[in-house]
């Protein structure tokens, strides 16, 4: 098996050994330590862990994640058996240069020698070219430290002397994005492989910010190369199968997961891998089981702690869980992790009724995100809107277009996010003649696809033709025999006058919620920044008013028959009698298994799988009363109330 870039279980044992090697605190002569750093040269008790680490060190083959992750188990060590910051600060800088020399040696960075005993007064003074390897150790240091800024800085001084060192344009892109300059990582994460095509952990750290800025298509050909390096590497698994995962291809994410856990079983990220498809899933006991080991593995894993307040109800007795999300956070954590934390704590001060505290995490979550999304463009949309009125009128819709499939099998459920869709979706495919394929962007790309020739006047008759046999080919894959197949995509809402064209027996089911608790839903849920709109409630208010504009047009434009509309808060207050409508309204016989929604076995990758496997509830009916002081803009909504 060819080594793991990101496989550190290895390296943090190392370094805790390397810690527990040197004597107590108080038998450790600090000034020594002080003397030996500013001199080079090491005193007794720093020049047997210097020893110990040229034996232990070198065939573990460090490479930039991993002397990170030795150094800083290497620090934490320290700090826990008694050594203050300084102490622990100076020892972990002369393992740095010891490891940074050893490197060197055996030819693993390429580029100059460096010994241990050489100071660093002396290194920063020689040619520019020897100057490299003590940038990239220093940068190193920072990072492995927390300092991202810092190690960025080093970085780019590496490259003002090197301007195509591909390892550091690579480790310069992991340093931005922990200090949250996206768009400046992502280029030097592209200028990476440019230079060195097959720079795995450029691949690797491009595909996860690609995935965090909501381009998973993008994300998986990023994390496909990494692979392609690397394929027995159990971080590229994983991290593959949660971009094909949320890419609605659980049966390949579900192979990623259990090849790489195969391959590290104790590895905090693969673990929380396996508690975010359980928790898809539904088996919420497992997920937390997962979750946990996790933590056992990496107590301060952001992820870990931000799953476990998804899988269940947060009561008072999870004290445990704010202390450890909280000590996580004075410890040091990138934006990106910052945000999924804060998005949990919101939701755990929301389970508890401590609501302006809830707010405030929520909209720190929500300022961290945004650093990600690009800007919601309102004139762009209403622009859009005005578009799709202009085009698909009721003239138009009432007319059969030629091409067109006359397949009853799909459905289609839409409306705002947070709105209920998951919910119906669930109910229909409880029934046994039914299935859910969850949110599919068939429609979406073919918009964008074919932009030009529908702004022209619609599909003509071989477009027609062709999208529906694609789209009938695409309800096939997920299921041959259901005699009705469910696409809930949120985003077909803007998609309703092409489906009804290309197939004019679709039913449409469009779901009306209360704008204002489903614009707070929104602003309260990660979205992994494939909506920018809801990390800012005016932005929220502006897009739920166009949302509302477009979907009158929709009621008034398309034939009765074709479109129904659900509301929530009817739904959930007499579920039944709505269940029986929708049943009946897709062309079903009626089955009562549809009552029973929250047992049905199936996996649901929407952030609603947690509350679709209860029974119904109504709490979430004006729950923004909960927060009116915070939320003024939307507020303004309570006219578009039903």
């Amino acid at each position: 098996m060819r080594l793991n870039w990101w496989n550190a279980s290895d390296v943090i044992e190392a370094g805790t050994r390397l810690a527990d090697h040197l004597r107590r605190p108080d038998g450790w002569d600090t000034s020594e330590g002080r003397r030996s750093v500013a001199s080079g040269k090491p005193g007794r008790d720093a020049e047997r862990l210097l020893q110990r680490a040229l034996r232990e060190v070198p065939p573990l083959r460090l490479n930039f994640y991993k002397r990170a992750r030795l150094l800083n188990s290497f620090k934490w060590r320290l700090r826990e058996r008694g050594y203050d910051r300084g102490a622990a600060d100076q020892l972990t800088q002369m393992l740095l240069f010891q490891l940074y020399g050893t490197a060197a040696k055996l030819g693993a960075s390429g580029d100059a020698e460096v010994s241990h005993s050489t100071p660093a007064s002396a290194l920063r003074g020689a040619k520019s070219g020897r100057r490299i390897p003590v940038l990239l150790a220093e940068g190193e240091a920072r990072f492995a430290d927390g300092k991202y800024a810092e190690a960025a800085k080093r970085l780019q001084e590496v490259l003002a002397i090197d301007p195509r060192h591909a390892d550091a344009h690579a480790k310069l892109g992991a340093a931005l994005c922990c200090v949250g300059r996206f768009d400046a990582a992502e280029q030097a994460l592209r200028r990476a492989i440019r230079i060195k095509p097959t720079c795995a952990a450029a691949h690797l750290t491009l595909g996860n910010l690609l995935r965090d800025k909501g381009q998973f298509a993008a994300s998986e050909m990023a994390l496909r190369r990494a692979v392609k390096q690397d394929p027995q590497n159990p971080s590229f698994q994983a991290s593959l199968g949660l971009t094909l995962g949320i890419r609605n291809r659980l049966s390949e994410a579900r192979a990623c997961f259990d090849l790489a856990l195969h391959l590290q079983p104790r590895d905090a990220g693969i673990l929380c891998s396996q508690a975010w498809l359980a928790g898809i899933e539904g088996r919420f006991e497992d997920a937390e089981k997962f979750c946990r080991a996790a933590l056992d593995s990496n107590s301060r894993h952001p992820g870990a702690w931000a799953l476990l307040a998804g899988s269940r109800r947060m009561t008072d007795e999870d004290g445990d869980w704010i202390d450890g999300v909280e000590r996580t956070l004075a410890a040091g954590v990138p934006p990106i992790g910052e945000s999924k934390l804060r998005y949990a704590m919101g939701k755990y001060f929301d389970d508890l009724g401590k609501y302006p505290r809830a707010f405030e995490e929520y909209k720190r979550a929500n300022e961290l995100q945004k650093r990600l999304a690009a800007p919601y463009a309102r004139a762009e949309r209403t622009q859009r809107v005005d578009q799709l009125i202009g085009l698909y009128t009721r003239e138009r819709l009432a007319q059969r277009a030629k091409g067109a499939c006359e397949s009853a099998r799909p459905v289609f459920v839409t409306g705002m996010m947070r709105s209920g869709t998951t919910l119906v979706e669930q109910i229909i495919a409880s029934h046994p003649l039914a299935m859910g394929a969850g949110e599919l962007d068939f429609w979406g790309a073919a918009a964008r696809k074919h932009e030009e020739s529908l702004q022209d006047g619609g599909p003509d008759e071989p477009l027609t033709r062709k999208l529906a046999e694609s789209y009938v080919r695409t309800l096939e894959q997920h299921s041959p025999s259901a005699l009705r197949v469910v696409d809930k995509s949120t985003f077909n809402t803007d998609h309703l006058g092409l489906i009804h064209q290309v197939l004019p027996r679709a039913r449409l089911i469009c779901m009306q919620r209360d704008p204002i608790d489903n614009c707070l839903s929104c602003y309260f849920q990660d979205f992994a920044n494939v909506a920018s709109f809801t990390m800012d409630l005016s932005d929220l208010a502006h897009y739920y008013r166009e949302h509302h504009r477009l979907v009158s047009h929709w009621r008034s434009a398309l034939p009765q028959d074709a479109l129904l509309i659900v509301p929530y808060a009817e739904l959930v207050a007499d579920p039944e009698t709505w269940s029986r409508r929708i049943i009946e309204f897709i062309g079903l016989e009626w089955d009562s298994r549809c009552l029973q929604f929250h047992n049905t076995q199936r996996s649901v990758l929407t952030a609603s799988n947690w509350q679709v496997r209860q029974r119904v509830y109504s709490s979430s009916v004006g729950r923004w009363r909960n927060y009116q002081k915070f939320i003024g803009p939307l507020l303004e909504l309570r006219d578009l109330a039903s």
